[in-house]
């Protein structure tokens, strides 16, 4: 199983996971982990001059055809993991990752090693509440 974590610095999951610059990745096998790795994240800043970052006020933020087009860029890095971590996200890319098949935690827990452990151990908290 991989697991991915937006970050910025590879040690500490991004509270926003479209400003995020980075994808920090870990594999896991048999409740152990065996490898890591720091890939690139297309984030926000990728996309200025693209046009405005667009929603439906109806739906919240990030949806619309553009907003889909821009996560699947994002999502791209990231596409043999099964689970993303992030500490808040829009609506669009929660969605998103699940319509690729990724189960998108949002979790109040700082540290990478520590939600990733959360995971093994089967105590892991989704927190809906910080979509926006």
């Amino acid at each position: 199983m991989k697991i991915a974590a937006a970050t910025d610095d590879g040690q500490i999951i991004s509270a926003h996971f479209g400003r995020a610059t980075k994808y920090a990745v870990v594999t896991v096998e048999e409740a152990h982990i065996v490898a890591r790795e720091l890939r690139d994240k297309a984030s926000h800043r990728d996309f200025q001059g693209e046009g405005a970052h667009s929603h439906d006020h109806g739906q919240g933020h990030g949806h619309g055809q553009q907003s889909a087009e821009k996560h699947q860029r994002m999502f791209a890095a990231i596409s043999d993991c099964q689970i993303l971590l992030a500490r808040g996200m829009g609506q669009g890319a929660y969605a998103g990752l699940q319509d690729v098949g990724i189960r998108p935690i949002l979790t109040e827990i700082k540290e990478i090693e520590a939600a990733v452990q959360a995971i093994l151990d089967g105590a892991i908290e989704d927190h809906p509440e910080r979509l926006h």
